[in-house]
């Protein structure tokens, strides 16, 4: 009696051992991978290739996998002190874009690609940023991003990655070359209003000139612009009113003057 017990309790116990035994197997085997995600496999050290998404089943202690995320990484690079071409100490920073296309690559050609990609886009900020003058790097952002994103990008390509854009975030110039460059400008508006006024006055004086010329050849011109003053001055409400004496009234006196001055 007693023998039989145990021999069921040894037996129940190798069942419920066979079991855990069976369901961790499982547990190992069974890979749930998300849309975004794949699993690059490698059986006994040879690449299997990536696999997913949805189920994946891998063989314990013999498949080791390694999951590689595929959606868009934003990847800050750290501000960089950069002397362009034309010895100007500037610090500057950027934003980098990508996401890995090829699983494989991405983990047998480069032990970490996110580690390898900040690098080589510090590295290439640098280096683009060096080789412009300080004007084209403030007036010509966005051929320095386009620069940038086609450098990394074919540098990357072996990786499996694809630079989709670089963004520069910020430059910081010296004070004393802030100070430089807020004084050329206030020159430059300087000069562009003394040339906006200097245009004026020669339209002003081209104006007024062909008006003369306008009253020299039709002098009842010149006694509608009297009439045209009087009514500006009499809009005023003026207690006093001035009205001027047209010339051709006094010509026929001072001739008559002239006439009889025996002198």
């Amino acid at each position: 009696m007693m023998d039989g017990l145990l021999y069921f309790l040894f037996n129940l116990g190798s069942s419920f051992g066979f079991i855990i035994i069976l369901l961790f197997f499982l547990a190992s085997a069974i890979k749930i991978v998300p849309e975004f995600q794949r699993v690059v496999v490698f059986r006994l050290g040879r690449l299997a290739g990536a696999k997913g998404p949805g189920l994946v089943i891998v063989i314990p202690f013999v498949d080791k996998i390694i999951r590689v995320d595929l959606r868009v990484v934003t990847l800050d690079v750290p501000v960089q002190e950069v002397i362009t071409r034309d010895n100007v100490p500037i610090k500057v920073n950027a934003v980098v874009y990508f996401r890995v296309m090829d699983p494989t690559n991405s983990v047998i050609e480069v032990e970490n690609y996110m580690l390898a990609t900040s690098l080589l886009s510090q590295t290439t900020l640098r280096s683009v940023i060096g080789a412009a003058e300080l004007d084209e790097v403030l007036s010509s952002r966005e051929k320095i991003n386009s620069a940038l994103q086609k450098i990394i990008d074919e540098r990357t390509d072996p990786w499996g990655i694809k630079v989709s854009a670089v963004e520069v975030k910020e430059l910081e110039l010296p004070e004393a070359m802030k100070r430089a460059m807020a004084k050329q400008a206030e020159a430059e508006r300087e000069r562009r209003s003394k040339i906006i006024n200097a245009e004026g006055e020669l339209q002003a004086a081209t104006t007024l000139s062909e008006a003369a010329r306008q009253m020299e050849v039709s002098p009842i011109t010149l006694q509608l612009r009297y009439l045209q003053t009087l009514k500006e001055i009499a809009s005023e409400r003026n207690s006093t009113t001035f009205f001027p004496l047209p010339m051709d009234l006094i010509k026929p006196f001072l001739r008559r003057a002239k006439e009889e001055d025996p002198s």
